[in-house]
């Protein structure tokens, strides 16, 4: 139980397991059919967004008032359109959510380089992400699906400690690219989360040029081909979660038992590369649905 300005409200550790298990036994798959209608989403990247998120809070089939009621209880953060994450889970998960239209689209990040791990202290997030709870690290798990009129046709979970290098990798080189732009003579500077600002470049003074790193990479089932390959069904679904990152949820076992009960869902033990270094392998699940 946890208190709130005088109220008790009891918080729902909903996580990933939940999520496979509404979109397995549940799937939504034409998301117009739900989420296109008023005070839902106006585009399919809205409507992709919307249904991660009730798939997290058991809200698919709620209305509107049991919507806000369960992602209240689930989420202490769900995002804005300037900063990552897309949503929190209380005392769970980042996750970020990411629509793409062709099925070998890459992932685009703009400014925000890719994350094993959330940190409160980031320069990245918001006032409101870094007090939505008391948290200091949170793993960020990847939510990408490929969605064409409204259709979804493929969805990949993944966890950035599977998916991406640690942050030194990419924070090396946009500082060295900090570095550099800063030694330019005869400049004036701004102090900016961006790679640079460049002020008073023209004789008036009146000419500033912004710097702004446009991060992009491989989505997951390219990236995990090795291990699994859409197969021309209607739907592809993919997660991978580390073995060990697996067996902390204490309700892992609700899908293991739709195994040989929901056509099309598997769950393998596989070994993934990791991300720092590709020689060394990890146990880990590779979670499938297919129709």
């Amino acid at each position: 139980m946890c208190n709130y300005s005088g109220m008790v409200r009891v918080i729902t550790l909903n996580n990933i397991i939940n999520a496979i298990y509404n979109l397995v036994t549940n799937p939504i798959l034409d998301l117009k059919t739900i989420y296109g209608g008023k005070n839902r989403a106006n585009s399919s990247g809205d409507a992709l967004e919307v249904y991660i998120k009730d798939l997290f809070a058991n809200t698919v089939n709620s209305d509107e008032e049991g919507r806000l009621e369960g992602w209240s209880e689930t989420f202490s953060y769900t995002g804005n359109n300037s900063n990552p994450p897309d949503a929190m889970l209380f005392g769970g998960d980042a996750i970020e959510i990411k629509k793409i239209e062709t099925d070998n689209a890459a992932l685009v990040l703009n400014s925000s380089y890719p994350k094993q791990r959330l940190f409160s202290s980031s320069g990245m997030i918001s006032e409101a992400c870094r007090n939505a709870e008391k948290w200091s690290v949170k793993d960020m798990l990847y939510c990408v699906g490929t969605v064409k009129n409204m259709h979804l046709r493929h969805l990949a979970m993944v966890y950035g400690m599977d998916y991406c290098a640690s942050e030194p990798t990419y924070a090396r080189i946009k500082y060295r690219i900090k570095s550099g732009i800063e030694e330019i003579p005869n400049i004036e500077l701004s102090e900016t989360n961006e790679l640079g600002r460049l002020n008073k470049i023209d004789p008036l003074g009146i000419t500033y040029l912004r710097i702004r790193g446009m991060w992009g990479i491989e989505n997951p089932f390219h990236v995990f081909d090795y291990l699994y390959r859409r197969n021309g069904k209607i739907f592809n679904f993919m997660c991978i979660i580390d073995e060990e990152k697996y067996y902390s949820f204490q309700n892992y076992r609700i899908i293991e038992e739709l195994c040989g009960k929901i056509t099309g869902f598997d769950i393998r033990n596989v070994k993934v590369k990791n991300p720092d270094n590709p020689v060394q392998l990890r146990r880990a699940k590779l979670i499938t649905f297919e129709r």
